[in-house]
């Protein structure tokens, strides 16, 4: 502040006032510091203007060093941020996989079945060695029938009973499978097998939810050991050679025109009122 208000007794125009506010400095220096960026190929172009070339030397150069500081705190802060999310994720991930995996315990230690799906294929074992013993059964009856002349042949009888007793059994184990009660709230096997399939399916996605979050942490810990954004000064601050401000030819040149157009209108003016008198 101090440089651009130490010329203000000889060039109150382009200086500032020694008793400016900060908003006065703020707005003088959006006047000596212009600043363009060129989105095609992302350059950025700085122009500090002073009263001496050293000053603006100088200034260019705590800018650019300012730029860098900035840079560094901003990469800083990205990478403190993706490992925080990264690890507020994997917790969550960890607490769901918990969960998950603790009510599938508590759905075996319940129902005493560690898969339902095992259990029914156990019984599905019995029910198929049935089948099985039903078919032996009708062949054994059907060749005493064509052995036998003596429909009540004790043999006969006795054949007759034991498909009749198998029969029934496979009806009754068809009839478990949706009947039987296996939980002990009454639950039945398709109940079992919904409830089953439902806590399967929260540990899966759990599971993966937290292998996400784990590489999502190893990658967000791998970027964080690398700078990902840079400030490189393609042409450093140099010192002026001669001075561009102010440009005292195209200053002249636009008082000589503002003066002269407004001679103009006041003889038109003058000559006008002359003319009606």
């Amino acid at each position: 502040m101090a440089h651009y208000a130490a010329p203000h007794g000889i060039d109150p125009v382009f200086s500032l006032h020694p008793d400016a506010t900060m908003e006065d400095l703020v707005g003088h220096w959006q006047n000596v510091v212009r600043v363009s960026y060129t989105q095609s190929s992302g350059l950025i172009d700085v122009e500090v203007l002073a009263f001496d070339p050293a000053t603006a030397l100088t200034i260019a150069t705590a800018i650019v060093e300012e730029s860098q500081i900035l840079i560094n705190e901003l990469n800083e802060q990205v990478r403190a941020d993706s490992m925080r999310y990264a690890e507020v994720d994997l917790s969550a991930a960890i607490s769901r996989l918990r969960q998950a995996r603790e009510a599938l315990t508590e759905f075996r230690t319940r129902t005493q079945i560690v898969d339902p799906a095992n259990d029914i294929q156990g019984r599905t074992g019995v029910l198929n060695t049935l089948q099985q013993q039903l078919a032996e059964a009708l062949i054994d009856y059907d060749l005493l029938l064509e052995n036998t002349a003596n429909p009540n042949d004790p043999r006969l009888v006795q054949a007759q009973r034991r498909i009749e007793v198998i029969r029934g059994r496979i009806r009754q184990e068809r009839l478990n499978f949706v009947t039987d009660d296996i939980g002990i709230d009454g639950e039945d096997y398709p109940t079992l097998m919904a409830q089953f399939e439902g806590l399967t399916v929260d540990r899966e996605f759990a599971e993966q939810s937290y292998r996400a979050a784990l590489t999502a942490l190893d990658v967000a810990r791998t970027n964080s050991a690398r700078q990902s954004r840079y400030l490189a000064v393609f042409i450093r601050p140099s010192l002026a050679e001669s001075a561009g401000f102010p440009r005292r030819d195209a200053i002249v040149g636009l008082a000589f025109l503002f003066l002269t157009l407004g001679w103009a209108i006041l003889a038109l003016v003058y000559y006008s009122i002359r003319d009606r008198q």
